[in-house]
Order: C-alpha cells, then sequence, then structure tokens
C-alpha cells in the first residue's frame, strides 16, 4: 500500500470509527466526522471498515434510489447500507413496535417491499425479473427506519449516505405478500401515513426496474465487495412512496392494498 493510500484508509477508519461511536452512544453529530467520501469507492470503504468496526451480525441490507444528476456523476442509480439484526423486528398482527432514531440527527420512515434472498445462492447475478424470483424464498411488506446521527447524511448527498452504513436504522417485518411467487409489484398500491394522515401514495412503477431490479443491484454490489450473503440475507428494496422525514412519538402506518398494513411508533434511541 503506497502512503498515500495508507493516509485514505487512516482518514476512511476515523470517520468510519465515528459513526459507530455515535451510534453505540446514541448521541449526534453536528459536523461531519472527518473527510467526506467524493465517490463510490471511497464511501463504500468507509462502510465496509464501518461495519467491521461495529462488528454486529447484518441480516440484511437497504436499499435505496440515487437521483439525477447525481447517478450520472456517480455512475450508479442505487445504494446499499447493511441492516443490523438487533435493528430488525417481526410485526405479529396489529403490533405497533417502537423504533429508535437519533432525535438530533436525522430520520425517516419508509414503506417498502422486504425480499429475502434464500441460503445457497450461488453467486450468480440474475440477468433478469424470472431468474431473480428463483432465488428468494419470501416477500414480506414492510417498513425501513432511516436514522443517522449525522442531521446531513441526506442532504449531503449519496457519498455520505453510504458512509454511515447507508442512512439505515432498523426494519420492520410485516405480513409475508401472498402470492409472491408471481406478484406484480407495480399493480400494487402502496399508502403511507404519519399520525393518521395520510403523506402519499405510490406503486413501484416508480421505482427504476422495481424490487427485483434492487435485488439484482444489490448481489451484484455485495459480489464487488467481496461480502458473502449465500447464507440468506434480507433486501429493503426502496422507498416506494418516498422517504418521509419523523420525529420521536410519531406513529407511521404503510397500507399495501390488497395486502395489509403494518405500523411503528418513532423512538428517541
Amino acid at each position: 500500500m503506497s502512503s498515500n493510500e495508507q493516509a485514505f484508509h487512516e482518514k476512511a477508519r476515523t470517520v468510519a470509527g465515528a459513526f459507530v461511536a455515535a451510534r453505540r452512544e446514541k448521541r449526534a453529530l453536528t459536523t461531519y466526522p472527518g473527510e467526506a467520501p467524493a465517490d463510490l469507492a471511497a464511501a463504500y470503504i468507509i462502510q465496509d471498515l464501518a461495519i467491521g468496526i461495529d462488528g454486529r451480525t447484518i441480516a440484511g441490507w437497504k436499499v435505496g434510489r440515487i437521483n439525477a444528476p447525481e447517478d450520472a456523476r456517480l455512475g450508479a442509480d442505487r445504494l446499499t447500507g447493511p441492516i443490523f439484526t438487533d435493528s430488525v423486528v417481526t410485526a405479529a398482527l396489529g403490533e405497533v413496535p417502537e423504533m429508535p432514531v437519533f432525535a438530533k440527527g436525522f430520520a425517516a420512515a419508509e414503506a417498502e417491499f422486504l425480499l429475502h434472498v434464500a441460503p445457497g445462492w450461488d453467486g450468480v447475478i440474475p440477468a433478469d425479473d424470472a431468474a431473480t424470483r428463483k432465488v428468494l424464498d419470501a416477500v414480506h411488506i414492510g417498513i425501513e427506519v432511516a436514522s443517522s446521527p449525522y442531521p446531513g447524511i441526506n442532504a449531503d448527498g449519496p457519498p455520505v449516505t453510504i458512509s454511515d452504513f447507508g442512512n439505515n436504522a432498523g426494519m420492520v417485518i410485516g405480513p409475508v405478500l401472498e402470492g409472491w411467487e408471481n406478484a406484480a409489484f407495480e399493480t400494487i398500491s402502496v399508502r403511507f401515513e404519519i399520525e393518521g394522515v395520510e403523506i402519499a401514495s405510490a406503486t413501484t412503477a416508480t421505482m427504476l426496474d422495481g424490487p427485483l431490479g434492487a435485488v439484482r443491484f444489490l448481489l451484484a454490489n455485495l459480489s464487488a465487495r467481496g461480502i458473502d450473503c449465500s447464507g440468506g440475507t434480507w433486501v429493503s428494496t426502496g422507498a416506494v412512496t418516498g422517504v418521509h422525514p419523523v420525529v420521536p412519538g410519531q406513529t407511521v402506518l404503510a397500507h399495501f392494498d390488497g395486502h395489509g398494513s403494518l405500523g411503528c411508533k418513532i423512538a428517541a434511541a
């Protein structure tokens, strides 16, 4: 490793360590803790270092969209970050679990389809939707809780978002999507409420190549980073109705028409 590479990795490790410490100590960061990454390669190096420092088991990965013009500049239209096992809640019918966020950082909730890649994936990236369905063993409706100690996590751009675990803080797993093996995701209307008020509604028709495309992106991304998910992994495939800022005390509810609803109460970490 050259001296320049060594210096970069030292700076990246400083950022990674600062984010992990802030998350462990449940405290906000008023400024970005070091030199912010300018591209995806630098961002994922910080994320990988943080995963190693953190040491927790990963249950799955969130996938988010990179919008124009950043997608063209960065050479990717999606990003990802780990979802740790201890931040995943499986909600029983009618249960409204509490989900912690960084009250003085960034906090949002998102309605998402949760696709599970079955154990035994052979490392071949599926070529299309039909092949992608074959590597799955479950699909559920769900909510991603996005939160970071750093308030500017999204405003500062995708590389910064990636550098702090993709801005993930948890996932609520709802009911199974009945008939998922043949479900046309783009025909399922999704509505999102905060405190009983509908905020937005949409379908996955607005989401690039949809939830199945998000799985293909993730598998390619993890393979390129040398991350093994042959043991199976959840994929939180992207915000259907948008990224909705929340504050502690609010209750959010996601309706997947014809397939059930689920909610959670936002709490301060």
